[in-house]
């Protein structure tokens, strides 16, 4: 959410220069090309070609307006639009009146740069300069080809050139400090919002922590204290039975905070462990793929499995089956007939079928969006 943001705030900063940009070309070019054309249009020889440049350069400004207004660039158009602006300054210096270069019926001269800069908005500065370049080239080369070069000309065109290059200049170098500023805080913003959120995941990876060891200390500080007292013994069955599902309830928290692939089938594997390591044979099928479910659904998933684990005597296969709709946990063993607490998730159904000394149990839950998104 916090980049969708930022993306937005640099389009909307990188829109209005633009949009900036556009409002004062269209002044320079419709405003002030436009009346200095209109005052001196008895001294051209050929109005017609100083009419056309200037719609040449409209066109540009008009195509600016359209992309502007659709959100979009120019792109691969680009150099066609800045070929049309340097076409419309070769053709209104092929016309202008002698000596005319850098006057004020030299309308193009003050107004081809503002229509280039429009289009090259946005892009490196190079561009911007070689732009610039190339129509104080297209001015000097009518001093001297096309009229006779005098100091006065010469002179014009020099302090001409001043505010012709220096102006757009600046407004481009000054967007691009803008854009490079606007970037940098917005990269800043975004290291200081990965930092808090990697604070408030080790915040809230703690407190679960510590939710779960206050869980465990329910049931297994007091078996502790049963064997230091001396009240239970560490022969009894039941004293084993019940460090067996305690030792497989540690085991399934340790593996509750590992980052994998299929949470699930971590957890029952680090479950059988605790049977593996007292002889149980212990078999793990999975089959079918099914969306990861929350902890406290894991937990209700686990918690048959790992009792008849713990009290099994020989053998177990544990089995899970899922998909989109259903999750599916069994487990059957030779550990005769055992008491597991309700599930305290709804939705998570518990099945038990005792034969002799053998138990089946599944354990079910069907996700739904709210749970699994």
């Amino acid at each position: 959410m916090t980049d969708m943001v930022e993306d937005r705030t640099d389009v909307q900063l990188h829109r209005g220069l633009r949009l900036a940009a556009l409002v004062v070309a269209v002044v320079i070019v419709c405003g002030l090309g436009l009346s200095n054309l209109l005052r001196h249009w008895e001294k051209y020889a050929t109005p017609g070609a100083q009419v056309t440049a200037l719609a040449l350069l409209m066109a540009v400004l008009a195509g600016e307006a359209a992309l502007l207004t659709r959100g979009r660039s120019w792109g691969r158009l680009c150099a066609p639009a800045v070929a049309v602006v340097l076409a419309a300054s070769a053709l209104s210096y092929a016309t202008l009146p002698q000596g005319q270069t850098s006057t004020t019926t030299d309308w193009i001269f003050g107004a081809a740069n503002w229509a280039g800069l429009v289009v090259l908005f946005g892009r490196p500065l190079r561009d911007t300069g070689m732009f610039l370049a190339g129509h104080e080239l297209l001015a000097l080369l009518n001093v001297f080809l096309l009229h006779d070069p005098t100091i006065q000309a010469l002179a014009r065109f020099a302090t001409g050139s001043v505010s012709v290059v220096g102006f757009p200049l600046c407004v481009a170098v000054g967007a691009a400090v803008l854009r490079d500023i606007g970037a940098r805080a917005a990269a800043a913003r975004r290291e200081l919002e990965q930092v808090r959120i990697a604070e408030a995941v080790a915040a809230e990876s703690h407190r679960r922590r510590r939710q779960r060891l206050g869980e465990l200390s329910a049931h297994t500080v007091p078996l502790l204290e049963g064997f230091a007292a001396g009240t239970l013994c560490p022969q009894d069955p039941e004293a084993q039975r019940r460090s067996a599902i305690e030792a497989a309830r540690m085991r399934r928290l340790f593996a509750e905070i590992d980052t994998v692939a299929n949470p699930l089938l971590h957890e029952l594997r680090h479950c059988a462990d605790v049977a593996d390591r007292k002889g149980v044979e212990v078999e793990l099928d999975a089959r079918g793929r099914w969306p990861t479910p929350p902890v406290a659904v894991r937990r209700d998933l686990t918690e048959p499995v790992l009792t008849v684990l713990a009290t099994a005597a020989s053998r177990a296969r544990v089995t899970v089956m899922g998909g989109v709709d259903l999750v599916s946990v069994s487990v059957v063993a030779d550990s005769g007939e055992v008491d597991v607490p309700a599930p305290a998730t709804p939705g998570v159904q518990v099945e038990t079928v005792n034969t002799d000394d053998t138990v089946w149990m599944e354990v079910r839950w069907q996700p739904t969006p709210q749970m699994t998104g």
